[in-house]
């Protein structure tokens, strides 16, 4: 093949170097399409994963509601219903640390901390059965809790302990 001239052969190349074909409508179309049409796939595998894993965890979801208690239920109900306040977060962070916290820190830390009064409840509840004590949670019931929950986890709070300040003061 010969130097293209600017009217020139089809399929000759234009630029030194290049590959007939590789260039052009068709062949860019051609490498598209076949972009376009693996993309989908992935999506489709993703999306059938996720839907598949959210059925899972609705069944799970189903069995474990079944085996609760009537007073677990009542509380697990209001366990999901009950969000913390994100600006209140934000607030309590801003006073603990000086600095502002986004709304995506504040909403993390929103879960954790609802988890963690979770099981708090829940430790003072087997606390409050063990003393065959009846009626709302004391404090009394909520420090034991949390005295358990230290020597079952470690230290809970600050790497270095802040002077004075205690969780479930008497």
């Amino acid at each position: 093949m010969g130097t293209p001239t600017p009217g020139g052969e089809p399929g000759t190349p234009a630029v030194p170097g290049a590959v007939p074909g590789a260039a052009g409508a068709q062949g860019g179309e051609e490498d598209d399409d076949g972009e376009d049409e693996l993309l989908p796939g992935m999506a489709d595998d993703d999306y059938s994963a996720q839907l598949s894993w959210q059925s899972q965890s609705k069944d799970n979801l189903k069995v474990l509601m079944d085996n609760l208690s009537p007073a677990q239920y009542d509380r697990f109900e209001a366990y999901r219903r009950y969000a913390l306040s994100k600006q209140a977060v934000r607030k309590v962070i801003q006073q603990t640390t000086g600095q502002q916290a986004s709304l995506p820190v504040a909403q993390i830390i929103a879960g954790f901390s609802k988890v963690f009064v979770g099981e708090i409840v829940e430790k003072a509840r087997k606390v409050q059965e063990r003393r065959g004590d009846t009626g709302p949670l004391s404090p009394d019931h909520l420090r034991e809790a949390y005295r358990i929950y230290q020597n079952e986890t470690g230290r809970v709070g600050a790497a270095r302990p802040l002077r004075g300040k205690r969780l479930f003061n008497r």
